[in-house]
């Protein structure tokens, strides 16, 4: 004992100063003190003085620069150069777009917790409360997905001149340009309502208020162009649209062959400077409708008109849709949900220097442009979308369930249909959490690069995973289409907003982590830019700084990892509740966990990292439901840790840690250097996987409060559309439960008092009628029963349609004409 004394001591030393992120100095200090404690105390004195000679070997050349930075940093920065992935100038770009908040916090393995739990509540101003209950809820009320999914293909022309008179297009805008001001979060409130009741309203209002002409011209637009647009475009005298997608350049838009040539030409009967355009197009929403086009395109001058650069890049411009040589009108039709979107073709569009947007000084800066504003849009639209459609969805299907019976019994109560609420409620949850999260960090300032990607891939997500759920349980009530359906329109049109702004494969295998790693990561970027500084001492300088905090940072991360590991996360300082507590430890485990792999993944691997698509995935799909944990915690605070949401919150959190465990087993199993993942499984999981899918018990809680009116399901209700009327039949199903629960004992009395009868009536109110002869319910209780009967049939009925009303307007004229050719 008296040799082992020693070692025990230098590695118990290494190990608590690694955990409490103690500075070099202050571990050769503690360790020192510990061996010559430990020789006090009997250990082995050559023992001893080989552990502090150690000790001093590792100390002195770190310690004292004159040593470290020669012959250890210099070496250091030359491997680490050749290392370093070649990053392209739109990589380059893209990285430096975005701005980093709380999420920086997660790939820390230490989290800064008060960081979140102190940001401001995010909340509605009166004026933006007032919109959401007036001018909201009125479009809402005039409202007829059925009408414009079917019967037009379009909204009609009241809704868009209502949409248009109350400014809907220019939510953002601010005041002094005629747009209401609003804020992001109020962007996201509007979104999230409309979808609730339908998303084609939705998009449409959100597509103008998201990545755009406005936006656009906001951040960007010199004065002139501020001073003519946006005026028009809050009122709706201009529709926009933003044209960057064509059939060579989908995810890869760095790639976009359509160009722009500086010459001089004629604009309103003058000849000016300016671009001959050829561009081809689709997938441009509001496209078909739309006044204003953003263009991007890239820019090149042959001639020197501008100057010696002949490329010029990626530029954006502002063309006026009754421009000579462009081709617009035409419509696609994406999976029968018939937004405003189609393909838009140009040949020899000319328009002058002054439609480049920020004029001629942002010429070539278009993907920079882009990328400052795309995390912006991409943070609010889809996002809050899927928010709205699956809180709608939960509440809707919920109270389904508890009217609709089988067997006697509500279908909410099997088991199986069980699952499938919980899971329903769960998402709800968290997709809401994720929504609001990001909105709220827009409304803070920031430029929201990862978890602008984070929302985008996984509310979609959860948001298709919903309608899958409520087609299970609706059943044929689901799949009918008609005025009664609320679930088949979003059930088609999932994969759209799985593949817009984004495709999600490439959005998970590529943008998640690979931005999350460089723009997170507490030392990579750092790293990146000192090794690329001219100057060769402030390289060496800012490079040192960088990789000894990186290096310690790894270790740090690897003993907290193993030691989260070891003790389940049950021990250390954690903010939180009883409740909430837990949750909060588990994070930090799993914030270790994620930075230890990102670290051990970006040395071994270098550039090859980014080609390694299925470890990037795995990693991200990490780092975000961490992030979405973290944003229902905050939630969770900001609406004072209600008791009724724990079940909810519970599931959700206990879906997310076995996901994070499932990406991490994956990583760990498939990582390229199989010894490398053998010895990392035991610092992360060095008792095995103990994480687990949401338990049966908890998901019968979870599914018992979609089916029961509580506060839970009126929170979840919050800022929905769930007035019950002829254009909303969620509404009415949603308005129906506490009167079903009120019925429900009286109709278990009655069919109780039926069965054992001789009483041969087959129609209900016959059956009534015997029922209060003999005394089986009184006259009140049977107005409650029709009334049960009269909501039944209401939330089961299904539509029916003579053939000719399912025949297209384009079937009546195709056949109009075989009909006058026959007849000539």
């Amino acid at each position: 004992m008296s040799v082992i004394l020693p070692l025990l001591a230098f590695i118990a030393a290494g190990a608590f100063a690694a955990y409490h992120r103690l500075r070099l100095a202050v571990w050769a200090a503690l360790t020192t003190t510990l061996l010559v404690a430990c020789w006090l105390l009997g250990a082995n004195l050559a023992t001893t003085i080989i552990a502090v000679v150690l000790v001093m070997l590792i100390a002195a050349p770190l310690l004292i620069p004159q040593i470290r930075k020669p012959y250890i940093t210099t070496p250091l920065l030359g491997f680490y150069t050749k290392l370093l992935p070649p990053l392209s100038d739109t990589e380059r770009t893209a990285l430096e777009a975005g701005t980093v908040g709380f999420e920086g916090e997660l790939f820390s393995g230490k989290p800064d917790w008060d960081q979140l739990l102190n940001l401001p509540k995010p909340v509605l101003t009166a004026e933006e409360q007032a919109f959401l209950d007036g001018p909201c809820e009125t479009l809402c009320r005039m409202t007829d997905d059925w009408d414009i999914t079917h019967v037009r293909a379009d909204l009609p022309p009241e809704l868009w001149d209502y949409i248009k008179r109350n400014k809907f297009f220019g939510l953002n805008i601010p005041t002094e340009y005629g747009g209401l001001g609003f804020s992001a979060l109020m962007n996201h409130k509007v979104i999230q309502k409309l979808a609730s009741l339908s998303a084609v309203v939705s998009s449409t209002v959100g597509v103008p208020n998201s990545l755009g002409p406005a936006e656009m011209l906001m951040h960007y637009g010199t004065d002139e162009q501020k001073q003519l647009y946006l005026p028009r475009l809050a009122d709706g005298r201009e529709i926009p649209c933003f044209a960057l997608t064509g059939p060579f350049a989908g995810s890869d838009a760095t790639s976009i062959p359509d160009y722009g040539i500086v010459c001089m030409g004629d604009w309103n009967g003058i000849n000016v400077l300016g671009i001959r355009l050829t561009l081809n197009k689709r997938y441009i929403t509001l496209a078909p409708v739309a006044t204003l086009i953003g263009v991007a395109f890239r820019m090149y001058d042959p001639d020197g008109m501008l100057g010696d650069k002949r490329d010029i890049g990626i530029s954006l411009a502002l063309v006026p849709a009754n421009t000579p040589g462009l081709d617009i009108g035409r419509r696609h039709f994406p999976l029968n949900s018939p937004f405003q979107n189609g393909p838009i073709h140009g040949k020899d569009v000319f328009v002058p220097l002054s439609q480049l947007i920020g004029g001629e000084d942002y010429a070539g800066k278009g993907w920079q442009m882009l990328m400052e504003l795309l995390s912006i849009g991409r943070s609010i639209t889809l996002p809050s979308t899927a928010s709205g459609g699956s809180k709608m969805g939960a509440l809707a299907v919920g109270s389904y369930a508890r009217i609709r019976k089988q067997f006697g019994l509500s279908i909410g109560r099997f088991e199986g249909v069980e699952e499938a609420l919980a899971r329903l409620a769960g998402n709800a949850y968290a997709c809401s959490a994720l929504s609001e999260a990001t909105a709220a960090a827009v409304q803070r300032g920031e430029n929201p690069a990862v978890p602008s990607t984070i929302a985008k891939y996984h509310c979609t997500e959860m948001g298709r995973r919903a309608s899958m759920d409520a087609m299970d349980i609706l059943g044929g009530k689901g799949i009918i289409l008609g005025p009664r359906n609320f679930a088949g329109r979003s059930w088609q049109a999932a994969p759209i907003a799985i593949t817009v702004e984004g495709a999600n494969i490439m959005t998970r295998s590529l943008m998640i982590f690979g931005q999350g790693a460089i723009l997170c990561h507490p030392w990579v970027m750092k790293e990146m830019k000192s090794a690329q500084l001219e100057d060769p001492k402030a390289r060496i300088d800012q490079f040192d700084v960088a990789v000894f905090g990186h290096i310690g940072f790894a270790i740090s991360n690897a003993v907290r990892s193993w030691w989260y590991g070891l003790t389940g996360a049950q021990i250390g300082s954690a903010p939180g509740d009883n409740d909430t507590r837990r949750y909060f430890r588990k994070l930090n485990r799993y914030s270790a966990a994620l930075a230890v792999m990102a670290d051990t993944s970006m040395l071994l691997l270098g550039g090859k990292l980014k080609f390694k698509e299925s470890l990037s995935g795995r990693l991200g799909d990490v780092l975000s439901q961490l992030y979405i944990v973290s944003a229902m915690l905050k939630r969770h605070q900001d609406a004072g840790n209600p008791a009724g949401d724990q079940p909810m919150l519970a599931w959700a959190i206990h879906d997310a840690v076995n996901k994070i465990e499932t990406a991490l087993s994956g990583a760990l199993r498939n990582f390229p250097i199989r010894p490398v993942g053998w010895l990392l499984w035991v610092v992360i999981f060095p008792w095995g996987r103990r994480a687990q899918a949401p338990s049966d018990r908890l998901g019968h809680k979870v599914a018992s409060l979609l089916m029961t009116p509580c506060d839970a399901r009126e929170r979840m209700a919050a800022g929905l559309y769930t007035t019950p009327a002829d254009n909303n039949p969620a509404g009415r199903i949603i308005s129906y439960l506490p009167k079903v629960i009120m019925a429900e004992p009286v109709e278990r009395k009655f069919l109780k008092a039926l069965k054992n009868s001789d009483i041969e009536a087959l129609e209900f109110d016959a059956q009534l009628d015997e029922g209060v002869r003999e005394g089986w319910i009184t006259s009140e209780e049977r107005v409650l029963l029709e009334e049960l009967r009269a909501i039944t049939l209401d939330a089961i009925t299904v539509d029916d349609f003579d053939p000719e009303e399912l025949r297209s307007a384009g079937y009546a004229t195709l056949h109009g004409r075989e009909d006058a050719r026959a007849a000539a």
